[in-house]
């Protein structure tokens, strides 16, 4: 009896691990083959072995620029997503603030929206002839002229991308910290209170350490979607009459993310199937080692408590 139900609980299985494997792990594999071959899509495939990813650190020009540039906008957004995130869900968790309900509803409601129609919005929003941020600071007397805000200045198109990510994610963010305050017992905020303790130290002191699992988690998640960010730079430049129609990652190459290194690399003009699929190898070992850090940091942390 036990013998078919146990043939029936294989036979249910079967599929899944089929297209695991068909569309899971034989293209992680197989792109992980092309890494190591000089391939343009097209003709035979050349072995040569682990000279795509040597080339990425030596000869390769955009490589070390595409990195540095993800690096910087993921300590940059980050923090301040997580700071915005943490203060708003705080004071919204707060029973006595009116409208909470609405106020998490309408905070969350960014992160829903794709990432194309962010990119569309914020493209829109600065554009440099017709957006409405330059129409809106010339009329207030602000400005005389309009500021190029996407036209390649390392300051303003950086400041817009990171604005975007900030108000795409904090909402997410809120809603994490939300649910980890509530799982917070009452109890001990009244031992606090009756210990005498103010509410700023009660929010360093308790709240915050706490809340450590739910940073945990969404600076690793964070650091894991800030590497593949590729939609919201590549969008955010297509509009603009310097942007895709010039360089990958616009003027001066500013936005130049690795995911978009990669869509260049491989899709581009470049053509270059090998180079791409060793990028993306490197971005995975990438990830892998910051997640792991991440985690070191937290519980080594959580030790010394």
């Amino acid at each position: 009896m036990f013998k078919g139900v146990r043939k029936w609980a294989y036979i249910f299985i079967v599929p899944f691990f089929i297209g695991y494997f068909v569309f899971q792990l034989f293209p992680n594999l197989y792109s992980f083959y092309i890494s190591l071959m000089e391939w343009s899509g097209i003709g035979e495939m050349k072995f040569i072995g682990l000279k795509n990813y040597i080339t990425l650190f030596t000869t390769d020009p955009y490589f070390i620029k595409s990195l540095l540039n993800t690096a910087a906008i993921i300590v940059t957004s980050i923090p301040l997503t997580i700071i915005l995130g943490l203060i708003v869900a705080v004071m919204l968790f707060d029973e006595k603030f009116r409208g909470r309900r609405f106020f998490q509803l309408s905070n969350f409601l960014p992160y829903i929206v794709t990432p194309v129609a962010v990119g569309l919005i914020f493209n829109y929003m600065f554009d440099w002839k017709a957006g409405i941020i330059n129409k809106l600071l010339i009329n207030l007397g602000i400005l005389k002229d309009g500021i190029d805000w996407l036209g390649g200045d390392l300051f303003f198109t950086r400041f817009i991308l990171v604005l975007l990510l900030v108000w795409q994610n904090f909402g997410y963010f809120m809603i994490m910290y939300l649910a980890g305050l509530s799982s917070i017992s009452p109890e001990i905020y009244e031992a606090a209170k009756v210990d005498g303790s103010s509410k700023i130290n009660t929010f360093f002191k308790i709240t915050l350490p706490l809340l450590k699992p739910v940073t945990l988690f969404v600076v690793i998640i964070s650091i894991i979607g800030g590497m593949q960010l590729f939609d919201q730079p590549y969008l955010l430049m297509m509009g603009t009459a310097r942007g895709l129609a010039g360089t990958a990652g616009g003027p001066n190459r500013t936005l130049l993310t690795v995911m978009w290194n990669f869509y260049d690399t491989a899709f581009g003009p470049r053509m270059n199937y090998g180079l791409g699929a060793a990028i993306t190898y490197t971005l995975f070992i990438f990830i892998v080692g910051f997640s792991y850090v991440g985690i070191r940091i937290f519980k080594g942390r959580d030790k010394e408590l």
